[in-house]
């Protein structure tokens, strides 16, 4: 199974936020959309990092509740990986444990954002493909025998 799968599942809408945003106005985003996550980009393009709510929590170790009036910037993870839609999931699946993100901005050839992967995403996908299996065995057992 490949990315452009999930995404033909869960759709390509991806909540970005802006490097200068608060992150207060952040963690009201993440809540009312109800993702883990915000793609940090000034053009709904590009992705310049992620902001997800294990950055905020550490953020509010380091800096206490003055975090919440300080730029996105300011915690948001940088250096993250992305995938693009032809990934394998198992691929991306690696991806996810070597760099210990639990959401994967997608791009497209051209580097523009198309769609984001999160580790929930993956699991939901991979146990679906794992019962598909379990079932062909099953029927191709009882064929046989």
């Amino acid at each position: 199974m490949k990315v452009q799968d999930v995404l033909m599942v869960k759709g390509q809408v991806v909540e970005t936020i802006r490097p200068d945003a608060k992150v207060l106005i952040a963690v009201h985003r993440m809540r009312m959309q109800n993702v883990g996550a915000l793609v940090v980009s000034r053009d709904g393009e590009r992705v310049e990092g992620v902001l997800s709510e294990r950055d905020v929590v550490r953020g509010l170790t380091r800096h206490g509740a003055g975090l919440l009036d300080m730029g996105v910037v300011a915690v948001m993870s940088r250096a993250v990986p992305v995938c693009s839609p032809a990934d394998s999931l198992v691929a991306v699946m690696a991806q996810m444990t070597r760099s210990r993100h639990r959401h994967v901005p997608v791009v497209d050839g051209d580097g523009r954002l198309c769609g984001i992967v999160s580790i929930g995403d993956v699991v939901k996908h991979r146990l679906a493909d794992m019962e598909l299996e379990t079932s062909v065995l099953r029927d191709a057992y009882l064929t046989h025998h």
